[in-house]
């Protein structure tokens, strides 16, 4: 872990010297620094001490950077096409197990000819147009602001039933890090 570097970020970031630390807390500035380096490893009650001083909560300090907030900005979304026809998948977000996607289906098109299945869980949410989705014996049809959620694991099909293009926000959920053709 590199709780240390945090540490230090975020006592820079909000102009906070090693000294002003040190008098709150009562460590000593070699200790701080020492911690800083990553050169010891703090105590959970030092951490929580340091913390307080920083105005942060303790697990804020323990998160790696990976589990931090991610920005992605809309001209820097990472753009793929998905299944035999090629849909434009816009990726808005991905945490390790989490994928927030916006989906495009031109009229006619689906995620695919036959129901497929795969690992996770998913969320639906017609931003635009008129969609069909299956799942096993369900079937349902649904416009813009209607949504829907399925296990993953059972064949589905999504489809757009309407005379325009068709938009769906979709957050997919996996116990492990999966960066396969989720559609």
């Amino acid at each position: 872990m590199d709780i240390g570097s945090n540490i230090r970020a975020i006592r820079k970031r909000k102009n906070i010297t090693i000294a002003q630390i040190c008098e709150e807390t009562g460590l000593s500035q070699g200790f701080l620094s020492q911690v800083e380096t990553n050169k010891t490893s703090p105590s959970i009650a030092t951490l929580e001490n340091i913390a307080q001083a920083l105005k942060v909560p303790l697990a804020y300090l323990l998160l790696k950077k990976e589990e931090r907030m991610g920005i992605v900005r809309k001209e820097e979304r990472k753009i793929t096409t998905s299944g035999v026809e090629n849909l434009k998948v816009e990726h808005l977000s991905s945490t390790k197990n989490v994928r927030m996607m916006l989906v495009e289906f031109p009229p006619g098109a689906s995620t695919g000819e036959v129901p497929h299945a795969h690992e996770g869980e998913e969320v639906h949410v017609v931003i635009k147009g008129k969609i069909y989705a299956e799942q096993g014996e369900d079937h349902a049809e649904f416009g813009e602001g209607d949504s829907f959620s399925w296990n993953a694991c059972t064949p589905h099909l999504v489809k757009n039933i309407g005379d325009e293009q068709a938009i769906v926000l979709i957050s997919v959920y996996t116990e492990t890090d999966h960066q396969g053709d989720l559609l």
